[in-house]
This record gives C-alpha cells, sequence and structure tokens, in this order.
C-alpha cells in the first residue's frame, strides 16, 4: 500500500549524509531500514537546530507511526539529499514528512515517507504541548520561497 505525502508541507530543513558500504544489503542496494535513519537524522538536525537539544529532563519527541514508499534503489557510493517537510503542527503533535534523493540528482526522489511527532513529557510519559519554535510554524504557507513540491513517480 501506497501512502501519499501531503500536497500541504512546509520545507523546514535539509541535510546531506554519505551513502556508506555498510548500509547495502545481499541485493547491492541500500536496506529498506536505512532510509528510517535518513529521515531519524533529518529530524533530529532540525529540532536540534530550532531548539538547541532533541530530548530535556521535561520533555521530548515520540514516533506515533512511520512511513516510506519506494520508487527506486539507492546504491553505493554517492551522497543523500534528505529534504524534511511538516504540516501543520497540532497542539502535542506534527506530520513530518521527507524525501530521499541522491545528491547529485536533486529533484528526483528515490523515496518519500514520513512520522508522527507526539511530544511527551519524559516524567509521566503523557503528550505535552509542542515547542514554541514548532508551534510558531501553524499557519505557515506551503513550500516557502522558491522550493517546489517533489515530483513524485505516478502511481
Amino acid at each position: 500500500m501506497r501512502l501519499d505525502i501531503p500536497d500541504h508541507k512546509i520545507l523546514v530543513h535539509q541535510i546531506r549524509l554519505p551513502i556508506l558500504w555498510g548500509d547495502m544489503d545481499a541485493l547491492g542496494h541500500i536496506n529498506n531500514t536505512v532510509y528510517f535513519r535518513y529521515m531519524e537524522q533529518a529530524r533530529v538536525d532540525w529540532i536540534t537546530t530550532i531548539r538547541g537539544e532533541v530530548t530535556n529532563a521535561e520533555d521530548g519527541p515520540v514516533i506515533a507511526n512511520a512511513f516510506f514508499n519506494f520508487y527506486r534503489p539507492l546504491v553505493f557510493p554517492g551522497e543523500v539529499l534528505v529534504k524534511l517537510y511538516v504540516g501543520d503542527p497540532g497542539r502535542t503533535s506534527i506530520d513530518t514528512f521527507v524525501t530521499v534523493e541522491r545528491a547529485d540528482e536533486p529533484g528526483s526522489p528515490y523515496a518519500a515517507g514520513g512520522a508522527t511527532l507526539v511530544w511527551v513529557s519524559t516524567g509521566e510519559g503523557r503528550p505535552v504541548p509542542l515547542p514554541e519554535p514548532i508551534r510558531a510554524l501553524k499557519g505557515t504557507p506551503a513550500l516557502p520561497g522558491a522550493d517546489v513540491p517533489p515530483a513524485l513517480p505516478p502511481r
């Protein structure tokens, strides 16, 4: 089953990561679990950039769900460009989405995925309001600046 990436999303961050030899599986392409690490690293880098830390003694994000759509295989060697988008934040959660492209083929996704982050009290394990820098994204126009939605392969 393919899950669609919504049209309304805000580009908030991008990161370049190396494709490592050890990321390949027996078929010679990057194992599907590595894409989830790419997505995680983009989220961690973004949250650290806007908040200074991912978690602290009071709160932090947990993943409520995650998915990926794979369009074509990535292979070693190379570098990926992971673009991180978010939907409008709720009170305690926010939907995040990524596209994974080869850095030498910008605008041509190899995969796209997403995850819902829920902000949780570390002491109580209960949802708490999102940090202010994330809440401040509410109502931000989709795809600010010159960036355009990535052209996802047809179904």
